[in-house]
Order: C-alpha cells, then sequence, then structure tokens
C-alpha cells in the first residue's frame, strides 16, 4: 500500500491514504470485461458518442510529490492538451514538469477514468489534476472555496483507514465541507469508500459525505462496508468490479461524466440543466445500478451495506435518463404523522423508466406528498415487473442536518401499502421491488411538516427522483440445428445461464458467447444438442 502524508492544520495527526494495492491492476483484457459488466460497451453500441465529450473532470491524487497522471502512459494515451497540473508550488500545463513527479496510481485511476482503451469517458475535454493534500486545504477547507468548474471529481484517496483513525467530530467536519462545496457549486464527489473491510463501519471520509458517492469495489473481499460511524447512514451508495476501491470509484465517475455530458446535450428532454444537476446523476446511477443475487438491505436503511445499491451500470442509468423528465401527477398535504394514502388521482406518466427533478414544500403541522402515478403493463399478461425507484436530495449549504424526505409506493387500487424507503438519516431513499404484479401504483415523495430551523431545515427541499417499471423475459426459438435465445438489452445486467435438469442443487452454466445486439435484442444462437434444457436469466 503507498502511503503519503497529509499536513491539513486542523488534522495534524492524520494521514492521506492513496488506495493502491501492488498487483491489482488488471490489464486491459479485465477492464475491457468490466467495460460490459458496468453496460458501457452496451452504451457504445446503441448510442452514439456516449463518451464525456465536452466534460471537464477533477483528479485529485494522493502521494506528492508523486501525483501526476501521464498522458502518454501506454493505458492513458491522451493528448498533453487537456491537462492542467495543480499543486502548492503553482499550476503547470505541461507533462513532465517541475510541480511532481509521475504516479503510477493516477496513471491506472485514470486508465479507468478516461483512458484508451480501457477508461469509461474517453473523451472529456479537460482534466485538473491535483495533489490531493493542496485541494482539500487550498479549495475544500478554504474559508472563501473557489469554484473549479470540474462538475465531477474522482476521489480514489481516503482521510485514514480503519476506524478510530479519524475521529466522529473529524469525519463530521470533513463531511461538512465537502457537502458545502457539493451544495455551492453543482459538484459531485466520488469518493472511494476503502479497503478496511469486510468489517462493518469501515467506510473512511470523504466518501462519508452527504452529497457525494461512496464507491465500493465488487468482488473485492477487503471493500470497506457500512455504515457511517457517525449516525449510522448507508455507505457505500454503488460498487464497480475491480481489485480494490481506487479502480472501482474512477468507473462511476467516468460513469457520472458521460451521464453529464448526455444530459447536457439534451438526451433526457428539453431539462438539460436539471437532467445534468449532481442530485439527478446521484439518482439516475443508483437507480440503474444492478442487484447481486445476496443483495439485501435492512429497514430503515436504503442500501446494502456492502453494496449500496448495486454494481453501476451506465446503459442502464443512460436508459432511464432517455426515458425524460416528467412531473408529478398530484399534490396533497395531511396533518403530520397522518396516512397519505393514493389520493385518486387519474393522470398517469407515461414512461416506466424516467426521472424528475423537483421539489417538495410542507407546512408547519402538515406533510406535503407529491403523487407519481403509473399503469405498469406491457401486455404479456401477469409477467411481474421489477420496480426500483430512488430519491436524492443535497445536505444543504452551511447545515448541519437535512430535511427529511421519504419514498413510499402504493397499490392505488386498494390503496396497499406495497414498499416504503423512511431512514431519519439518509439523503438517499431507495425502493426495489422484483416480484411486482401489473397494475397501477402510486409512487409517493413525502416531507416531513415542521417550521425552518426548528424541526426541519427548510420549508421546500429540491429533490432528483428516478424509477425503472421492467419486466425481462427470455425468449426461445428453434431455427433448424440451433436455439435462438432473445431478451430485451434494457435492463442490463443478466446473463444467459443453463441447466440440464432442475434437480437440486441445480448446476447453472453461463459458459455463453456474447449477444449480438439487434434491434434492441440480445440474441445467442446455441446448438439444438447443447446438453442444457432449461434457460433462464441471472443476476451477478
Amino acid at each position: 500500500m503507498k502511503t503519503t502524508r497529509c499536513l491539513p492544520r486542523r488534522f495534524s495527526g492524520l494521514r492521506f491514504l492513496a488506495m493502491f494495492l501492488a498487483g491489482c491492476q488488471t490489464g486491459l483484457t479485465a477492464q475491457a470485461q468490466q467495460l460490459d459488466t458496468i453496460g458501457v460497451t452496451l452504451l457504445r453500441t446503441v448510442v452514439t458518442n456516449a463518451d464525456g465529450t465536452g466534460m471537464r473532470v477533477a483528479q485529485p491524487e494522493a502521494g506528492y510529490p508523486s501525483f501526476e497522471v501521464n498522458p502518454a502512459n501506454s493505458s492513458v494515451q491522451q493528448p498533453a492538451s487537456p491537462f492542467t497540473y495543480l499543486g502548492t508550488n503553482g499550476t503547470a500545463n505541461v507533462f513532465p514538469n517541475s510541480l511532481g513527479t509521475e504516479s503510477g496510481h493516477a496513471d491506472s485511476v485514470a486508465s479507468y477514468y478516461y483512458g484508451l482503451p480501457g477508461g469509461v469517458a474517453t473523451n472529456v475535454a479537460h482534466v485538473d489534476n491535483y495533489d490531493a493534500n493542496d485541494f482539500y486545504t487550498g479549495i475544500i477547507a478554504a474559508a472563501l472555496p473557489s469554484d473549479i468548474n470540474d462538475p465531477v471529481v474522482n476521489q480514489s484517496f481516503i482521510f485514514g483507514y480503519v476506524p478510530g483513525q479519524v475521529t466522529v467530530s473529524q469525519q463530521q467536519q470533513l463531511d461538512s465541507q465537502f457537502d458545502n462545496y457539493a451544495a455551492q457549486y453543482d459538484t459531485l464527489f466520488v469518493s472511494g469508500a476503502g479497503n478496511g473491510g469486510p468489517g462493518s463501519g469501515t467506510v473512511a471520509p470523504p466518501s462519508t459525505c452527504y452529497n457525494g458517492m461512496s464507491v465500493g469495489a465488487y468482488g473485492y473481499a477487503d471493500s470497506s462496508v457500512g455504515p457511517t460511524e457517525d449516525n449510522g447512514r448507508a455507505k457505500p451508495d454503488i460498487t464497480a468490479p475491480a481489485g480494490a476501491t481506487s479502480f472501482s470509484t474512477p468507473q462511476v465517475s467516468g460513469a457520472a461524466a458521460v451521464l453529464m455530458q448526455t444530459g447536457r446535450r439534451g438526451d433526457g428532454g428539453r431539462g438539460t440543466n436539471a437532467a445534468a444537476d449532481m442530485r439527478t446523476i446521484k439518482a439516475l446511477l443508483l437507480n440503474g445500478a444492478v442487484k447481486p443475487a445476496d443483495w439485501t438491505n435492512n429497514p430503515p436503511s436504503p442500501l446494502d451495506p456492502r453494496y449500496g445499491a448495486g454494481i453501476v451500470n451506465v446503459f442502464n442509468s443512460y436508459e432511464q435518463l432517455a426515458g425524460g423528465e416528467h412531473g408529478y401527477i398530484a399534490t396533497t398535504s395531511v396533518p403530520s404523522g397522518s396516512a397519505h394514502p393514493p389520493n385518486g388521482a387519474t393522470g398517469t406518466i407515461g414512461a416506466l423508466s424516467g426521472w424528475d427533478f423537483n421539489t417538495n414544500t410542507s407546512g408547519s403541522s402538515s406533510d406535503e406528498i407529491n403523487h407519481y402515478y403509473f399503469n405498469v403493463t406491457n401486455g404479456l399478461g401477469n409477467v411481474p415487473f421489477a420496480a426500483t425507484a430512488t430519491l436524492v436530495w443535497n445536505r444543504q449549504q452551511g447545515q448541519t442536518s437535512i430535511n427529511n424526505l421519504n419514498l413510499f409506493l402504493y397499490n392505488a387500487a386498494n390503496s396497499n401499502l406495497v414498499a416504503g424507503s423512511t431512514s431519519l438519516v439518509d439523503n438517499v431513499e431507495h425502493i426495489f421491488v422484483p416480484q411486482l404484479a401489473p397494475g397501477r401504483y402510486d409512487l409517493q415523495v413525502w416531507k416531513a411538516a415542521g417550521i425552518p430551523r426548528v424541526s426541519i431545515v427548510s420549508s421546500s427541499e429540491t429533490y432528483a427522483l428516478a424509477w425503472e417499471f421492467s419486466s425481462t423475459w427470455l425468449n426461445v426459438a428453434p431455427s433448424g440445428a440451433h436455439l435462438v435465445l432473445t431478451w430485451p438489452i434494457y435492463p442490463d445486467g443478466f446473463a444467459l445461464a443453463s441447466a440440464t435438469n432442475l434437480v437440486a442443487p441445480i448446476l447453472w452454466n453461463t459458459n455463453y458467447p456474447a449477444p449480438v445486439v439487434t434491434n434492441r435484442l440480445n440474441r445467442v444462437l446455441v446448438s439444438a444438442t447443447n446438453t442444457g434444457q432449461f434457460f433462464r436469466l441471472q443476476p451477478p
């Protein structure tokens, strides 16, 4: 593990650790497989130029004086012109320079972030490569922090490494500094959860901040596990496949840059500012994540303490962005703490995958509910749906607490509550219902009553909401001496599996070639004499 010292005056006893494990660089073949897993390959197949074009991004790196990306590195292969290097002694626009030296860790992070050919956002317009210590002391912790104009910041570093190295009060101070900056400048900090697992409560700052995204490493046993030590918030938010969180983090950062780029150019509809807002991007990334087979949460915590919302899948998130922005159908007020069943509104949101960027305003003694109604059906009879919804809002600038928002899913026909996410400490609410019967449903964004500065932060709160109601089917048809298996490309993240029989223990074979995409269908051709007689689609 490569370490460097952090010398912020407020935290003179802490270490700034680059999360680098010798030997964990996976190589281009493994990176290509990871691009398949996180939906990048599929996105590039069906969407033109979804590659981070025009985006400015930042990459602070620990390890001074070794913190710089070498654009000519074989895993980066970017021109030198888009890079600015920023450290204690000034700035430079060339490499090498006198500010620092090349970092193997920085090159590896860059290769996953925007490098060629294995990066996610391969066509970013500019990279600000900071010495992490100077980035923290000179920008984040500054009395009057300046706008760096980089809407996505990848942070593959942590303060401390195991519980106890950072006290709860120090964590809270760090969280506030990053949250205030994020809220002021609409900056999405994507930070590694740390490699301090598998014990619980090992997620380290700055990934513990409310407004950022904390990233775990899927398939890596030492990836840090939530919840946060201060008040038990759900972190990490999401995972990506990698051998350490240093390298899962830039995959999510790259996905965020791609979604912002496509939102800005109008792929999400006319609300381009709303589509590119950090809250919308966070909601879409969490809602598009693929649930591993053992994903679970412990209500009222909204996320899995190991995987967060699941494994990032930028194609799924893009499809929800492209579903468009749709406002709520109705709003109601009820006395504080009262029941809030569906109100009988007849309007319907026509997109079963989509998003909204809106506000909810509660009264001093009344809860406020925004209702989103859906007719969940696709003409396939009683085929069940999987329902996923994610609500995101910020901890506001200068605040120590958050407004209390909840997310509910009701059956509109009988007013029965299907699912709810009701955390009192998180600024994320997340619902996942794997088997949802077709019908009419009311998805509710609820805000608690209260007088500002007494029991809530403000009467009005801006939020982002993303949703997906999907039914995945597999079709098997004979074709001469072969079987043709097809299924929809959306949602992505399922693997074709077969078994010779259904006698326990069932041994599922997933050794099939990558599907060919035709007319938004995955297509796999297998021999009719294949030993597999039973087929299914299975999650990771």
